[in-house]
């Protein structure tokens, strides 16, 4: 008989309004109320969206800092001279933006990449003393406005100063690749003359990317069409410096898979005497194309050719070159290994711009090797090598000393993540944080290199403070945010670290942005302090409850619950299940969760009881074997840890019912899901899967292979792994959510399931967005249409309330 009709008519029962019902003694709140908090998380007015502020630059050695604000002429808005905190930047810069749906590392349920809209108000570039707070305008909006008629002011996507603040690079008519908005046009303004004009000779719009002015500002050098070009910022004169960019070639750019994976988007580096250019080259020959199909761009359909690597098949050949800023011949470095089976996540030079930093890894990723290559010669020596039977990381960006000759980076060679020192001179490592416990991330050092300032939480998993540690040894460790503040805890500091940029949230709280003093940590003022997002979610949300739960042998889940409102504990409520469970990200810390944790606060106000654990393998700070124990079989612990706390707390907490247990998640979540209800159906009767890879063998290589091991003899490791192997365990009710043109984890994977789940006569709901990628979140209403469905899905599968 075949599951269409079914299909269709279960889809329409799911997008008809669904009426409020009474559960026992209680009656569930209205789909209306639900529908309308989802409107006011995810619609286009974006009513409870928080406000960054920036983007900042510190100038100097950190007296001072600039920032965007409106004009008080625009609009009428900013005439007391603050931040006008509604017109903040389109975002990050672009080399500093998150990927868009990394597996497991959304910061909201596929909407962490959404389009932020237009930010059409003119602004303005302010500087700031740090110390006394004045204010003074550097930039005007007639000096950012080009010199033709009709012009208006340059919209700021991103800015940056040459080191005297003479020149000013702006990009504007910023256009989305594959994730971010990283291509565009480049203006460069002259203070001094005031001369501003557009970089790119006669480029097409919106054709340059990665602009950068050398560190003596003589020139700019940007990425145009593959091809990596200099511009001198006095005549206007332009270079071609690479001439072989093309669709399979890319110079100073990274490929699809190295910029998910690794962060590879800018790829070239100016030495700091501004003569040289270190470049990577992706050829990208070879590697197979996935093809995904726009059916609804017009009266035919629109491919797009994208090269992906899969699991096991062949990677684009990666090589490091220096070509000199005056045009000339490219000396390849002599990286040892073949270039279709390394990695090379980062490249730096040296202070002396003769040598080059540069990080290797093998295929397998359990080796990285440190090497320092020649500039004039292409010959390289090593520095320092980092080993693992599982794999080594490299997500955590390592620091240098001021000097320039010492390497700061993390390792957890010893069984925790450390940070160590390495010189160049005598190559001797040095473990600066002995504790046993594990650093986070690095911050930067102190204008004197006498301090190391890094983010631990050693006392607890789920937070996240500023410690600091003398680079010669001497004395212990200081944790500089106040013990009066728990909480997440973000610092950009100063380049002398006398000051910070301080960004602070809780689960409840939205982020307060504060200059901070060092090392006191005193507040110096208040940048951003959110207020109004403040007093429109109080109201919306009640603390969580964080606990652990204790499986025996030494394993101990961090966890929270979000209970609903006018909670009885004589009567049972339903359980939803929101889950990672990856190895690129956790779910359960004290941070302010954004739209997720929204979400997650409005499923719980219908009557449910909401959850999330980070089970082992996710990476929290508690040390090498908890974040390395899935390696080979990512998704084996995960069920048994997820499936086992989940069964300890119905067993010890009467008020949850057993028969209403429910689970979702988006990307590396949705693949979790999947494998809850297949693996796991006696403990899960209902979930929403989205974005989820069904065959760990269909997802990238560089990703998939890091956790998993290399793909030959381990064909079946990888089955059994999938949540494919074991779909004829759904027992329970599955909606499968999708976008059709997903370029990371592809429409593919949910295509497969469905002939699997057909295969078998299991039943399930599904929901395709034309168009959508990863996250979901093209198409007019997307991100509104798909939180309802989840939630009318919930409502009508897992009764809500107590009994």
């Amino acid at each position: 008989m075949g599951h269409a009709p079914r299909l269709l008519l279960s889809l329409c029962l799911l997008l008809a309004p669904v009426a409020a019902r009474a559960v026992g003694p209680v009656t569930a709140r209205s789909d209306s109320a639900f529908d309308e908090r989802i409107e006011r998380i995810f619609g286009d007015k974006r009513e409870l969206e928080g406000r960054p502020f920036g983007p900042t630059r510190w100038l100097g050695e950190g007296a001072a800092y600039t920032t965007l604000e409106p004009a008080p002429q625009a609009a009428g808005e900013g005439k007391d001279g603050k931040p006008d905190p509604s017109r903040e930047s389109e975002g990050k810069p672009p080399a500093a933006q998150e990927p868009e749906g990394k597996r497991g590392q959304e910061k909201e349920p596929g909407g962490a990449a959404r389009e932020r809209g237009p930010r059409d108000l003119p602004r303005e570039i302010v500087r700031y003393d740090a110390e006394s707070g004045r204010r003074e305008v550097l930039v005007t909006l007639a000096q950012l406005t080009p010199a033709r008629p009709d012009a208006r002011p340059l919209p700021i996507a991103d800015y940056s100063w040459s080191k005297d603040q003479r020149h000013l690079l702006v990009f504007t008519n910023a256009q989305k690749v594959w994730r971010q908005k990283t291509r565009g046009d480049y203006w460069l303004l002259d203070r001094q003359s005031g001369k501003l004009r557009q970089l790119g000779g006669s480029a097409a719009a919106a054709t340059l990317m990665f602009a950068k002015l050398s560190p003596d500002a003589a020139r700019v050098a940007y990425v145009r069409e593959h091809d990596l070009f200099v511009e001198d910022v006095g005549t206007g004169e332009i270079i071609q410096l690479t001439q072989d960019g093309s669709a399979t070639v890319h110079n100073g750019l990274g490929d699809w898979v190295n910029e998910e994976e690794l962060g590879l988007r800018d790829a070239f580096r100016w030495s700091d005497d501004g003569k040289l250019l270190a470049y990577w080259q992706f050829d990208t020959a070879g590697v197979r194309d996935f093809l995904m199909l726009n059916d609804t761009a017009g009266l035919y359909p629109v491919l797009t050719q994208l090269p992906y690597p899969k699991v096991g098949t062949q990677n684009s050949a990666v090589k490091v070159g220096v070509v000199p800023a005056a045009g000339g011949k490219t000396r390849w470095l002599d990286l040892p290994g073949e270039p279709r089976d390394r990695y090379v996540p980062r490249l730096y030079w040296m202070k002396d711009a003769q040598e080059l930093a540069v990080f290797q890894l093998n295929r397998a990723q359990n080796q990285l090797d440190i090497l320092v290559a020649d500039a004039a010669t292409g010959k390289v020596e090593p520095l320092l090598q980092d080993a693992d039977k599982a794999w080594v990381s490299t997500r955590e960006e390592p620091r240098w000393t001021r000097d320039g000759r010492t390497l700061l980076f993390l390792s957890d060679r010893d069984g925790w993540q450390h940070a160590y020192a390495v010189s160049r001179g005598d190559k001797q490592v040095r473990l600066l944080t002995p504790q046993p416990a594990d650093v986070l991330a690095l911050v930067g050092t102190d204008g004197k290199d006498e301090w190391l300032h890094y983010v631990a939480s050693p006392e607890s998993a789920v937070q996240r403070h500023l410690y600091r540690v003398r680079l010669d040894g001497a004395g212990a460790a200081e944790r500089l945010t106040p013990a009066s503040q728990p909480g997440t805890h973000a610092h950009n500091l100063s380049p002398d670290g006398r000051f910070a940029i301080h960004t602070y949230s809780t689960f409840t709280q939205p982020p307060i942005t504060e200059l901070v003093r060092l090392p006191s940590h005193e507040v110096v003022r208040t940048l951003q302090d959110n207020h109004e997002l403040r007093a429109k979610v109080a109201p919306l949300l009640r603390p969580p409850e964080f606990f652990n739960v204790d499986l025996g042998e030494g394993v101990k889940l961090d966890g929270w619950m979000l209970k609903p409102p006018g909670f009885d504990a004589h009567k049972k409520y339903p359980l939803i299940l929101f889950i990672s469970g990856e190895p690129a990200s956790t779910t359960v810390v004290d941070g302010w969760r954004g739209s997720a944790g929204l979400l997650n606060a409005a499923l719980a106000d219908e009557g449910y009881l909401v959850l999330s654990l980070d089970s082992r393998g996710t990476p929290a700070p508690k040390g090498r074997a908890w974040r390395k124990s899935v390696h080979g079989e990512v998704n084996k612990l995960t069920v048994q840890d997820q499936t086992a706390a989940v069964k300890k707390l119905l067993a010890e907490r009467p008020w949850l019912d057993a028969a209403r247990v429910g689970v979702y998640g988006h990307s590396g979540g949705g693949t979790n899901t999947l494998n809850l209800l297949f693996r796991s159906p006696e403990t899960f009767q209902v979930g929403v899967a989205s974005a989820p890879v069904a065959d760990m063998r269909y997802y990238d290589t560089i990703y998939q292979e890091r956790y998993m091991g290399l793909l030959p003899g381990r064909e079946e490791v990888y089955r059994l792994a999938s949540p494919l192997a074991h779909a004829e365990g759904l027992r329970g009710k599955l909606l499968l959510i999708h976008g059709g043109a997903d370029d990371n984890v592809h429409f593919q994977n949910s295509e497969l399931l469905i002939n699997r789940l057909v295969e078998l006569q299991k039943p399930f709901e599904l929901m395709v967005y034309p168009n959508g990628s990863h996250a979901i979140s093209e198409g007019k209403g997307y991100a509104v249409h798909r939180f309802r469905l989840l939630g009318r899905y919930f409502l009508t599968h897992l009764p809500p309330g107590g009994r």
